[in-house]
């Protein structure tokens, strides 16, 4: 995805609805990105986006692997145990560096954190809406 090619970005912050901010300019600098918006016209309106999520629209994303899942793909999922027991649901993953974690929440309020890797996770069936792994109930 070039994020250059995407007039319309995607913005939320703090659990507001996602509004759209259309691209004036962008520029690589060292490792991120300095970007222009429309109707963002000083420093202190940049400084104002500052800890603004950006997304893109699905649209713009890449076809996934057979094994690949974009994050927001996996959260509201089921996780469902090799015993057919429910643990919960994802809501949310964490990127530890050396693997990926599921965060799922019970309904009674349990969270559990599973590593994302293959002995843990044995399938994800995103159209059956879970993913089923190993992984005790009491672990």
């Amino acid at each position: 995805m070039a994020w250059a090619e995407m007039p319309v970005w995607h913005m939320s912050r703090d659990g507001e609805a996602w509004r759209e901010a259309r691209l004036k300019g962008l520029r690589v600098h060292g490792d991120g990105l300095v970007v222009l918006f429309e109707g963002v016209a000083d420093r202190s309106g940049a400084e104002a986006l500052k800890g603004t999520l950006v997304g893109a629209p699905r649209s713009a994303l890449p076809a996934t692997d057979e094994d690949e899942y974009y994050w927001t793909d996996l959260i509201g999922l089921e996780v469902v145990n090799t015993a057919g027991e429910s643990l919960g649901q994802v809501d949310g993953l964490i990127e530890t560096g050396a693997n990926d974690v599921l965060s799922v929440a019970a309904e009674d309020g349990t969270k559990r954190l599973l590593p994302f890797v293959a002995a843990v996770v044995l399938a994800v069936e995103k159209d059956a809406g879970r993913i089923r792994v190993e992984w005790g109930r009491d672990w």
